[in-house]
C-alpha cells in the first residue's frame, strides 16, 4: 500500500443526549445509558411520535465558554457571532468543527487554506427551523428569518465550518439518507487521495427533524409509536424480539481526517486509520433493506481494500430496531463471514443513543473508534428477548472488554444506499 494514499483520524468531537464530549460519551454508553425521553408535550400532542432523543436544551455558553481559552481569539469572536444568528442545528454544527479542528491541534499548525476541505453529511437538516419559519410565513410573512434563504441550504453547515477554520478547499454536501456519513467520509478521502487536499474534516450536523417529519415517518410504520410511549429508554431495541421500529434522535459529530505522511509530519495524534469505505445502491427508491445489497457492498469494500473478513474483530452494527431491518442486517453478515461470524464481537450503538440519521455513521463511527482504543464494547441494551432468529455475540447487558485491530461500520439508508468502512487500530500503523 502506498503510504501517500493512507488516510488517518487525529481530531473527533461528538454531542449526544448522552453527552458533548468523547469521554462524557463513553463512559455513558459503557454504563448502558439511554438518550431516549418522553417528547415535550407541546410539540408531540398532535403526531403520533411520543418518544426521541433531543438537544433542544443544548447549552451554547457553556459549550464556547469551555473553548475560549482553547481556540485563536479571532475564531472565539467569529464563533460567538455565529451563535447569534444561526440556524440550531447549525449553531451545533459550527462547535463541532471547531472543537474537532482542536481536538486535532490544527489551530496550532498552519496547513495551506486551499488544502483544506470541509463535507457536511446530510440533507433537509434544517427541518425543524424551515417548519418554524414556514408557520411564520402563513401568519406574519415579515417576521421570518431575514436570512432564511441562506440558512435553509445544507452547505450552510459545510460553508460555516470552513469560514471557522478557514478551509479553501472543497467544500460541500453528500446527502445519502441515514448513510450520510460514510458517503461523506468516503468524499473526504477521495479529496485527499486524489484531488490534493491535505485535511478535511467530515461534519454529522445534528437532523432538526420537524413535527412533519416525525409524524410522517410514524405514519410509515417506521419509528416505535405503541409499546413503549411510557417506558422512553426501553424503545430502542435492536436484536430483541419486540422491536417494532427505530426511535428518532438528535446527535452529531465530526472527525478530522487527514494523509498519514501529513499526520505524521506534523506529530499528531492519530486515533485510526480508515482503510476504505465502499458504495452500493439496491435500484430501490423504497425502505425496503436487500440482504443481497449489503452482500454486495461487503464483497466489494473487502475486495478493494484487500483486507481478509477474518480480520474483522467487531462490527458497529447498523441495526435499526426494525423487525425486517434488522434481521436482513444480521442475515447479510452470517452469509458474508461465514464461520468466522462466531469470532465477531458486535454492538448496536442505536439502542442506547436513538437513530441520528443523516448523522448516525459519523456519530457511531466516533463511538466505534473509542471502544476500540478503549478495548472493550458497550453494551446492547433492551435484548430482553432475543429474537430466536438472531445467532450473535450481540454483547447484551454489559459492557465486553475485546481487543480491536480491524472493525466494519455498517450503514444503511433509505433509497436503497448500502454502504460500509474499514477502519484498522492506529497500533497497527
Amino acid at each position: 500500500m502506498n503510504r501517500k494514499k493512507r488516510i488517518v483520524v487525529t481530531g473527533m468531537s461528538i454531542s449526544t443526549p448522552l453527552g458533548n464530549t468523547l469521554n462524557e460519551v463513553l463512559e455513558n454508553l459503557f454504563l448502558g445509558k439511554s438518550a431516549i425521553t418522553k417528547l415535550d408535550p407541546h410539540l408531540s400532542s398532535e403526531i403520533d411520535c411520543k418518544i426521541t432523543g433531543n438537544l433542544l436544551s443544548y447549552d451554547f455558553d457553556s459549550e464556547i465558554k469551555c473553548l475560549e481559552k482553547n481556540i485563536p481569539e479571532q475564531t472565539y469572536l467569529k464563533m460567538n457571532k455565529f451563535l447569534k444568528i444561526a440556524p440550531w442545528s447549525t449553531c451545533i454544527s459550527s462547535l463541532l468543527g471547531v472543537k474537532a479542528w482542536n481536538d486535532a491541534g490544527l489551530f496550532d499548525y498552519c496547513i495551506p487554506p486551499e488544502k483544506i476541505g470541509s463535507i457536511a453529511a446530510g440533507h433537509n437538516i434544517n427541518m425543524g427551523y424551515i417548519f418554524k419559519n414556514d408557520a411564520q410565513f402563513k401568519t406574519t410573512p415579515h417576521f421570518i428569518d431575514p436570512f432564511y434563504s441562506l440558512h435553509v441550504l445544507d452547505t450552510d453547515h459545510a460553508a460555516t465550518i470552513s469560514e471557522l477554520i478557514q478551509a479553501r478547499g472543497a467544500t460541500y454536501t453528500s446527502g445519502s439518507a441515514c448513510a450520510s456519513g460514510n458517503t461523506a467520509l468516503r468524499s473526504a478521502i477521495d479529496e485527499i487521495r486524489y484531488h490534493n487536499l491535505k485535511v478535511a474534516i467530515v461534519t454529522g450536523p445534528v437532523f432538526d427533524y420537524s413535527q412533519v417529519v416525525l409524524h410522517s415517518l410514524a405514519l410509515m410504520g417506521a419509528i416505535s409509536t405503541k409499546k413503549f410511549n411510557d417506558t422512553p429508554s426501553k424503545a430502542s431495541r435492536p436484536f430483541d424480539r419486540d422491536r417494532e421500529g427505530f426511535v428518532p434522535s438528535h446527535g452529531g459529530g465530526a472527525l478530522v481526517i487527514e494523509s498519514l505522511d501529513c499526520a505524521l509530519n506534523r506529530g499528531a495524534r492519530i486515533y485510526a486509520e480508515i482503510i476504505g469505505v465502499e458504495v452500493t445502491s439496491d435500484a430501490s427508491h423504497l425502505p425496503q433493506p436487500s440482504e443481497n445489497g449489503q452482500i454486495a457492498v461487503l464483497k466489494k469494500i473487502f475486495k478493494k481494500t484487500k483486507v481478509y473478513p477474518e480480520q474483522i474483530d467487531f462490527i458497529s452494527a447498523h441495526a435499526t430496531s426494525t423487525p425486517l431491518g434488522d434481521l436482513t442486517e444480521v442475515r447479510a453478515i452470517q452469509k458474508f463471514f461465514g464461520t468466522h461470524t462466531k469470532k465477531i464481537k458486535i454492538n448496536a450503538p442505536k439502542s442506547l443513543l436513538g437513530h441520528t440519521l443523516w448523522s448516525s455513521a459519523i456519530v457511531e463511527t466516533i463511538v466505534a473508534i473509542l471502544q476500540m482504543k478503549a478495548g472493550k464494547l458497550h453494551p446492547s441494551i433492551n435484548i430482553e428477548n432475543l429474537d430466536p432468529k438472531i445467532d450473535l455475540d450481540i454483547c447484551t447487558h454489559t459492557e465486553t472488554h475485546h481487543p480491536i485491530n480491524y472493525l466494519l461500520k455498517n450503514s444503511f439508508g433509505f433509497g436503497g444506499i448500502n454502504s460500509a468502512c474499514i477502519i484498522r487500530s492506529e497500533l497497527a500503523i
